[in-house]
């Protein structure tokens, strides 16, 4: 049987009890709904880019996602569903990788996604985190998520009014393993400048005020080149991408706990009056330096060289090395600031 540690980009994880490879939307419901039926624990496997899976591994069955499928509607817009029209609505099974959708769609000249380039992982699971980058989240363009509900029984499909999106968040994310991501459909826009940008990093990178545009292309180019130099682009050759990219996200805070940090520190004002900051600010001023190892975590693990949100397997590490650097990064922070960061991957038969 495989081991996780094949699958995920972090290079961690033990064997599973069961492996089903679906191809098939039919063959994944199936694999999902018959373990459901006989009580045995299940696993949704993407691209294993947002998981830390115990050492022991998954005494269960896996179920990786392999189904495949784009499909491009350039003339009709369902007006009952999306938001706005005169684009082309994306509909995309579950198992497509994600970046290989985004080159996908600047070369055909769709906006919408281009500054979410270099994030590794499978569609479905776009939803499930709203995953978000360089001033773009995938819930400014998804219309719907088709999905299998695992305790209704049936499939059910969302609007995006009714995904509960929110910063790495989503009703998906809230109700963990209860809807099984089968297809997402976008809506993008037709043209060949992107949206405008919104990341202060990526418009220096481009040589754009902030709000400008940018052509497909050069946002794409900008952001691989932005993520690869803090490691966040897989690379074999490269132990800095041995990660889950982001391990922490960033904190949402009160005013007041904003207020207690130190005048320096980023401070992002959200719609709903609470306070975003920066992880790795946190992260940094504390005492864990990019390339940081922990004597108590030993060697094969430490943060990124590159970029201190990232924890990295060295080579050879184990979960529980990971997982107790990650310990010691959580607690230093809350001692320094009194802010206590949040793992952003799922942890699987382990816990931080």
């Amino acid at each position: 049987m495989p081991d996780l540690r094949d699958h995920t980009t972090l290079r961690l994880g033990g064997p599973a009890r069961e492996w089903v490879r679906a191809r098939t939307e039919a063959e994944l419901v199936a694999a999902v709904a018959d373990a459901d039926a006989s009580g045995t624990p299940v696993l949704v496997l993407g691209g294993g880019s947002n998981l830390v899976v115990a050492d022991e591994g998954f005494d269960g069955r896996v179920v990786e996602v392999a189904t495949t499928g784009v499909a491009a509607d350039t003339d009709t817009c369902d007006v009952d569903a999306l938001a706005q029209c005169g684009g082309v609505v994306l509909t995309v099974a579950a198992g497509e990788d994600w970046d290989a959708l985004v080159a996908r769609t600047v070369a055909n000249g769709w906006a919408g996604v281009e500054a979410l380039s270099g994030i590794p992982g499978s569609v479905g699971a776009t939803p499930i985190q709203n995953v978000g980058a360089y001033g773009q989240d995938v819930s400014q363009t998804i219309a719907r998520v088709r999905t299998w509900d695992r305790l209704e029984r049936t499939q059910r499909t969302f609007a995006a009014a009714d995904c509960g999106f929110g910063y790495r968040h989503s009703r998906f994310k809230a109700e963990p393993g209860r809807h099984l991501v089968l297809e997402v459909t976008f809506q993008l826009r037709k043209g060949d400048l992107g949206e405008p940008v919104r990341y202060a990093e990526l418009a220096r990178r481009l040589g754009v005020e902030p709000g400008q545009r940018a052509p497909l292309a050069a946002v794409r180019e900008a952001v691989l080149a932005l993520r690869a130099g803090k490691g966040m682009v897989l690379d074999d050759a490269d132990a800095d991408t041995w990660s889950a990219g982001s391990f922490f996200t960033n904190p949402i805070l009160t005013p007041q706990q904003a207020a207690a940090l130190p005048d320096d520190a980023p401070r992002w004002e959200q719609p709903d009056g609470t306070v975003k900051s920066s992880a790795a600010w946190l992260i940094e001023r504390a005492g864990f330096g990019r390339g940081h190892v922990s004597e108590a975590a030993g060697e094969r693990v430490g943060l990124s060289t590159k970029h201190t949100l990232a924890l990295t397997n060295r080579g050879g590490a184990t979960t529980d090395e990971l997982l107790t650097l990650a310990r010691e990064v959580r607690d230093g922070v809350r001692e320094r600031f009194g802010v206590t960061l949040v793992n952003e991957p799922v942890t699987v038969g382990c816990s931080l």
